[in-house]
């Protein structure tokens, strides 16, 4: 409802359209306008505040994830955190290069075109030593890799591939292809410089050696899920994912599992004359009697015992004591 006005300010009104000056109630409004927000249209924003806010959650994911693996496969600490989502133009991001750099070319299948995950040389320099069996403290100077290298990088980062599709379920299932490893940034011009992308920065330690890691996602690239970038829907669709009860789900999960048990008759120590020279018919002196109580192994942890017997014409055992885990 607009606002209706009183005696005095329609008098106030007449006096200023005679007199020909502004209405000081105008002056009033003036200043309770909204500020102007600049808007570059040579570089339109694409990518909101929110939409860089579920990318840092999505990645964030993906650091728990990728944590857990390089810890493993490198054989010492490994810790990641995203510092930042945000949007810059191609240039920026390749500008900002130095060489030699770890460039690697990937695919999100079904989406097309590429996105680059960019690994700062030193972090890659400590992989390696790692792999190779050092203390994982790189190199002093900055050089090129050696072939040897890159074959190396191009099978960490294959690895480091693998957490992505989990990290986008709730987006769209995708696929991802390492198609090259590029350590000289004017061969990965993969989009103009003028395009904007988005830029996922992350925090990347190894042992005591400190880096980055970004992943560059152009535009083209993840345009037709951009819409979907939204922490509700992301929550949304995970939530749906998650319909299923999650202790049923587990129970059904270890319900059809496949577990090796196995059984053991007895033990023995023979020659190793007498083991070479065995023939079909031979008798083996075991340590235990046909009433003896056997131990049961679910695969390597010795769970149970039982006892020797035949069920319905097959060899069988019965289980007579569970092993409690102080034992």
């Amino acid at each position: 409802m607009s606002e209706v006005l009183s005696q005095s300010e329609i008098d106030e009104l007449l006096r200023s359209l005679s007199e020909g000056t502004a209405p000081e109630a105008d002056s009033a409004a003036n200043t309770k306008e909204k500020p102007i927000l600049p808007y570059d249209f040579a570089r339109p924003q694409k990518v909101n505040k929110e939409q860089q806010r579920t990318l840092e959650i999505m990645y964030d994911s993906y650091c728990r994830q990728l944590t857990s693996f390089l810890s493993g496969y490198l054989r010492t600490n490994v810790s990641l955190e995203v510092l930042s989502a945000e949007q810059v133009t191609f240039f920026e991001f390749s500008n900002a290069l130095a060489n030699p750099c770890i460039l690697s070319l990937v695919e999100l299948l079904p989406l097309k075109g590429s996105i680059i995950l960019e690994l700062s040389p030193n972090i890659g320099y400590a992989i390696i030593d790692r792999i190779l069996g050092g203390p994982g403290t790189g190199v002093k100077t900055m050089r090129d890799f050696s072939e040897i290298e890159k074959i190396l990088l191009e099978r960490v980062m294959s690895h480091m591939l693998t957490p992505l599709p989990q990290t986008w379920e709730n987006v769209i299932a995708m696929r991802p292809k390492l198609n090259q490893i590029e350590t000289n940034s004017q061969f990965a011009q993969i989009i103009p410089p003028t395009e904007t992308v988005a830029l996922v920065t992350l925090s990347i330690k190894v042992g005591n050696v400190q880096g980055l890691m970004n992943f560059c996602l152009p535009i083209p690239v993840i345009d037709p899920v951009l819409d979907r970038l939204y922490t509700r829907y992301w929550f949304a669709q995970g939530m749906e994912s998650d319909g299923v009860d999650y202790v049923e789900d587990l129970q059904q999960k270890i319900e059809t599992a496949d577990i090796v048990v196995s059984t053991v008759l007895g033990k023995t120590n023979i020659m190793v004359s007498d083991f070479v020279n065995l023939n079909i018919g031979d008798v083996i002196l075991l340590d235990s009697f046909v009433d003896s109580e056997l131990e049961v192994f679910v695969g390597p942890l010795q769970k149970f015992y039982a006892k020797p017997g035949v069920n319905r014409g097959r060899n069988a055992i019965q289980i007579t004591k569970l092993i409690e885990r102080e034992e």
